[in-house]
């Protein structure tokens, strides 16, 4: 596969392993699609997105998130279907789901190869959601296994990287100081992705983040604004 890709079926894995709380709270498929349809608001969700795919440097860039939002992000009873089965398979921890959304990066980027930048930015992204993920304590085995369960594409390299993050020790200085001044509003938002921010621990934890990354209240609420999690 690639770290590009891993990234994106991670995301789904944390979605299955912790995701049918939150799904419930969001109004069910009706909270979920009136979602969806704001997140491709000027400034929302879509447009961060496109933010990153610019700065994986994923051929296409901005242009290519949007295009894929547009293709799938519609009112059309296909569309809804489609959305409709994304979340099935999200809520039942389903490994098809992950390779779903692999799948759709692997359309994104194309036949081109991610670049080493884009690899690298990648497993930084990686290590920030999979951080953020252990806030409020360890992952347990049964999220750990959900979790894995979406990587069954991915290379031998690519699982022991998320392996050895799974097993690695909270280190927010660490992660601030590999993120840089290119990725630090790259890094907070996979954090915020990976979490839903509804105990002590978890805010405490993206407040000590958007310190050691230099982020500002402002820059902050935009962020949370641009993931829906004003």
């Amino acid at each position: 596969m690639s770290f590009v890709k891993t990234l994106a079926t991670l995301a789904v894995g944390f979605a299955a392993a912790r995701g049918v709380d939150r799904y419930r709270k969001a109004g069910g498929m009706d909270g979920v699609k009136e979602a969806f349809k704001k997140a491709g608001e000027p400034g929302g969700a879509v447009d961060q997105w496109g933010q990153q795919a610019e700065k994986l440097g994923l051929p296409g860039g901005a242009k290519a998130v949007r295009q894929v939002y547009e293709q799938f992000g519609g009112a059309s009873e296909a569309a809804e279907a489609g959305l409709g089965n994304l979340i099935g398979s999200m809520t039942s921890a389903a490994a098809a789901g992950g390779k779903a959304m692999g799948d759709m990066m692997e359309a994104m980027t194309g036949a081109t190869p991610a670049s080493p930048i884009a690899e690298e930015n990648a497993r930084l992204m990686i290590r920030a959601m999979i951080q953020a993920a252990k806030a409020d304590g360890e992952i347990d085995a049964e999220e750990r296994a959900k979790i894995l369960d979406h990587l069954g594409d991915a290379s031998d390299e690519e699982i022991a990287f998320v392996e050895a993050e799974l097993n690695r020790p909270l280190d927010v200085m660490g992660l601030a100081e590999a993120a840089g001044a290119t990725m630090r509003e790259q890094i907070y938002s996979t954090s915020l992705m990976a979490i839903r921010v509804d105990s002590p621990a978890e805010q405490a934890y993206l407040d000590q983040l958007a310190s050691a990354l230099g982020l500002d209240d402002a820059a902050r609420a935009r962020l949370h604004s641009a993931m829906g999690r004003a």
